[in-house]
């Protein structure tokens, strides 16, 4: 159901549409651990190391296309926000083609990649066949990641963050029992594991699909929204590629990991992959929140309420920063305890190596949820190269964890990776939101159509974005400034 996220304490509307992107992020991160214990248990410690030493490849090209999916919604979002019904429905399909064109590139291209990458990866020699086969299938089936990635963005874009959680409980019970068919049943291997979460995403985009039609006539697509003009594409490309930059930038610091990984062992690749499964499941709720924010930034940019923005990040930043200090004392009491879930008896080395991860993690959420914070309301305000900025950051520090720090203590080293990426993405985060918060008064929304309506004001407010990633929108006249881009703002016409 479609909810302004314009009205109600701020706090309050945050955390209630958090919580169904937390229990989603609860719910996939458990079937991936379905997957790593199953792997891990039934085909041994070799396997799950196969499926961890492809997991910076795949979030390389399919993380970019998360990434860009989401950014395609937020001038969807900001159109709801604005009450602009037609911009809405065009923003929809605008996404909708930038969608189908991305999936179609990587079905076609990223297979053809695996093997020649994971080897410059320095993959180890017993683990390629495996590593191979898993990539390749979660590549041949990545359009179905891709647009239930898009079709939950649009969902939550006007407010409704339930729905896709639904559909998502759907898909990941079919891929717990699919797993457990095809893996240990049938004897697939981990090409069977992947196969099951492609078969299990494809009826997650079935669902989502249906219910769009059959509930959401805000998102329902006319004949003639489907014209989209150039203009356009390039705006929804303006927010969607920085953000899909931005995963690749980090997913490439993560390859520089894996490649010091790799050196090190199987040892060192199964406790890192191990621990980044627990890792994630842990952090789903900084994570949700950072969407969150970033929703309820836009809709409220989109309605022209800079001091309802301003109270809700704030209250964001608080928010998470209880909740890190909680999650941070679980996972170092319980690291040990949920490492042995996925890994065999007999296996004390991986279970130590994988602890220590979690503890070094742990202690430093809270520096990671303001992060996730500041980041999402900045890329709901359209701007989006400070985000970019801080991904190339986050790979300059985990190549120097690789590169320096693992050449000296080895695992130890490469796993301080994270917490200098988020420390030093966090010094620049904040001063870069402190100005935007002072310049909220003047910004405008993204616009959907590229037009300035006729009773617009004469000082129109310019949006673009340069190939640092980020979109300033305080320039007047539809011009190019000295801002990072120029294009058109729509001033949103309400109906």
């Amino acid at each position: 159901m479609a909810t302004p996220l314009t009205t109600g304490r701020p706090w309050h509307v945050i955390l209630v549409f958090a919580v169904p992107l937390l229990l989603g992020n609860v719910v996939q991160q458990a079937y991936q651990i379905a997957d790593a214990m199953v792997v891990g248990r039934v085909l041994g410690v070799d396997a799950l190391a196969s499926v961890g030493a492809t997991g910076s490849f795949l979030f390389l090209l399919l993380g970019f296309a998360w990434g860009m999916t989401s950014g395609f919604a937020i001038p969807t979002a900001q159109a709801f926000g604005a009450d602009d019904a037609r911009a809405v429905r065009r923003s929809v399909a605008a996404g909708a083609i930038l969608t189908g064109a991305a999936s179609v590139v990587i079905t076609a291209v990223a297979p053809l990649l695996t093997e020649p990458t994971l080897r410059l990866l320095r993959t180890p020699a017993e683990l390629l066949p495996q590593a191979t086969t898993f990539a390749v299938v979660s590549f041949l089936g990545g359009s179905t990641m891709m647009f239930f990635n898009y079709l939950a963005a649009i969902l939550r874009a006007i407010g409704d963050s339930r729905t896709p959680l639904v559909y998502l409980v759907a898909s990941c019970v079919l891929n717990i029992l699919l797993v457990l068919g095809a893996v240990p049943g049938l004897g697939l291997g981990v090409g069977g594991a992947a196969l099951a979460t492609v078969v299990s995403q494809g009826s997650a985009v079935a669902l989502c699909l249906l219910h769009v039609r059959r509930r959401v006539p805000t998102l329902h697509v006319h004949r003639e929204d489907w014209r989209v003009s150039r203009g356009e594409l390039r705006r929804h490309l303006q927010l969607g590629l920085p953000m899909g930059f931005q995963a690749s930038i980090i997913a490439i610091g993560i390859l520089a990991v894996q490649v010091r990984l790799n050196d090190l062992g199987a040892d060192a690749v199964a406790a890192y992959t191990t621990a980044t499964r627990v890792d994630n499941f842990t952090m789903a709720f900084l994570g949700s929140m950072g969407i969150a924010t970033s929703m309820y930034a836009a809709q409220n940019l989109g309605a022209r309420l800079p001091d309802r923005i301003r109270s809700g990040v704030r209250q964001s930043v608080g928010i998470t920063a209880a909740g890190s200090a909680v999650l941070g004392a679980l996972v170092a009491l319980a690291g040990p305890a949920l490492v042995r879930l996925f890994v065999g008896p007999g296996e004390e080395t991986v279970v130590g190596m994988a602890a220590y991860f979690l503890r070094v993690n742990g202690s430093l959420y809270v520096v990671l949820g303001a992060l996730f914070v500041l980041r999402g309301a900045l890329q709901g305000l359209g701007y989006t190269s400070v985000p970019t900025i801080t991904g190339a950051l986050e790979l300059a520090c985990r190549v120097l964890a690789a590169v320096a720090l693992g050449a000296v203590w080895g695992y130890e080293g490469v796993v301080w990776g994270n917490p200098l990426a988020w420390i030093a993405a966090l010094a620049v985060l904040i001063p870069a939101y402190l100005r935007a918060h002072r310049h909220l008064d003047g910004r405008r929304p993204v616009g959907a159509l590229g037009v300035v309506p006729p009773h617009a004001p004469p000082a129109v407010v310019v949006v673009g974005e340069s190939s640092d990633g980020g979109v300033l929108l305080d320039a007047i006249e539809p011009e190019e400034t000295t801002d990072d881009v120029s294009s058109c703002v729509v001033t949103p016409t309400h109906r």
